[in-house]
């Protein structure tokens, strides 16, 4: 359980330290990002959000997307998710932090880590396609 702590803890201070993109415009590029999560060696798909100007919806997995809602994005990459986020925030699971990481302009990408219902932590990166 400390091991845990201590990987969550580091794996936060990497990602919130790491990307120092240009944010000024408070937006992620225009597209659909893949969602996934590595766990018990694969790679698991979470679904896809798609992101237009300061909106965005979904992940969907299958079926129809829901409405778009809006996001908000600080000068540090940090991102806001103003509406619900799938997975993400039902079944007791609450978003901890999402930052988002330019440092490739063909490949912007972002990560989720999301607090489980128990407590313990899930990380996940969407990637644009």
């Amino acid at each position: 359980m400390a091991l845990r702590t201590i990987l969550t803890f580091l794996l936060l201070i990497s990602v919130a330290g790491g990307a120092r993109a240009d944010f000024a415009d408070g937006k992620l590029p225009d597209g659909v990002y893949h969602c996934e999560v590595y766990l018990l060696g694969l790679f698991l798909n979470l679904g896809e959000i798609t992101i237009k100007g300061s909106l965005y919806s979904g992940p969907v997995t299958f079926g129809a997307a829901p409405p778009p809602y809006n996001y908000q994005m600080n000068p540090n990459g940090e991102i806001t998710w103003l509406g619900p986020l799938g997975g993400y925030t039902s079944g007791g699971n609450s978003i901890s932090m999402t930052q988002a990481t330019l440092d490739d302009p063909s490949g912007p990408s972002f990560d989720i880590i999301m607090k489980q219902q128990d407590g313990a932590f899930t990380a996940s990166t969407c990637t644009r396609r």
